[in-house]
């Protein structure tokens, strides 16, 4: 099944930085997170061995690359986070996601991440729906992208969930698996 008029590279457009964010953004944003390790699961369940290997578009990583980096990513984000809530605007060490992605352990069963994943999301939105308004407004600093307070990065992993796992459901679609 041809999904036309989707790039691949961004099945659901890329994230877009709103104006102003309210409370419910934010909570809409947990939510997401929340719901990320069973969707996750549910994106990849039944794949075989070749399908976890497929790459999810010409050039892209395998759905079993897309799975560790999430669980790469989002560890590096909790952990962004939480200097954010202690230190005051950390400058965060940026990680080439590419180099990542073809270490050794890329080739580990996807059962690894989706329990990191799932123990990491629990804490993560734990923590961040203690926030209060105050704490929400704290952030980083990327030496790359600048400031980041903590209700951007929040809605930014929000998307970056939904972004991989339509990766993964979009190939499903177009292989018809």
């Amino acid at each position: 099944m041809a999904l036309t008029g989707v790039d691949p590279r961004y099945p659901i457009g890329k994230f877009e930085k709103p104006e102003t964010i309210t409370f419910d953004d934010r909570i809409g944003a947990i939510a997401v997170l929340a719901e990320l390790p069973e969707q996750l699961r549910n994106a990849v369940e039944g794949l075989d061995h070749a399908q976890l290997n497929t790459p999810y578009r010409e050039g892209g990583w395998t759905v079993r690359q897309l799975v560790h980096h999430i669980a790469d990513s989002h560890m590096n984000a909790f952990i962004r986070m939480r200097l954010a809530l202690t230190e005051n605007w950390p400058t965060i060490k940026p990680y080439d996601e590419q180099s990542w992605a073809t270490l050794h352990d890329s080739a580990a069963p996807v059962e690894w991440s989706l329990e990191l994943v799932e123990s990491l999301h629990a804490r993560w939105v734990m923590l961040l729906q203690s926030l209060s308004d105050e704490q929400w407004i704290r952030g980083y600093r990327h030496p790359e992208s600048g400031d980041t307070p903590l209700d951007v990065a929040v809605l930014s992993y929000a998307w970056h969930s939904r972004h991989h796992v339509a990766h993964i459901t979009h190939l499903r679609a177009r292989e018809s698996w």
